[in-house]
């Protein structure tokens, strides 16, 4: 089966989209709106939010690790300005940043 390539490439600046759905979702919120970049491609495995719902037919969705500084997660972050959060995100969570190259 053929399957489209990984919409992000590592290196890749991204930023999480800020909604706020109701039900089961994996994305934490403190994220949601902000810009990380992605650190690696996990895999493709069955979207959680579907299968939360019981679909056993959920598809398969493409999970990224993003980095993010501390300080653009908690604007008040009392460490150093070095410190980095990864988390894993799937594909249709990021968008691309406006104006970076593609």
């Amino acid at each position: 089966m053929n399957r489209p390539a990984p919409r992000f490439a590592p290196g890749t600046r991204v930023r999480v989209h800020e909604r706020f759905p109701p039900g089961h979702v994996r994305t934490p919120w403190y994220c949601r709106g902000k810009i990380g970049e992605v650190e690696r491609i996990c895999g493709r495995f069955r979207n959680p939010e579907q299968l939360a719902y019981g679909n056993r037919e959920a598809t398969r969705e493409v999970l990224y690790r993003v980095g993010f500084a501390s300080t653009s997660l908690w604007p008040d972050y009392g460490g150093s300005e070095r410190d980095r959060v990864e988390i894993e995100i799937y594909e249709h969570w990021l968008e691309p940043v406006p104006g970076d190259p593609a």
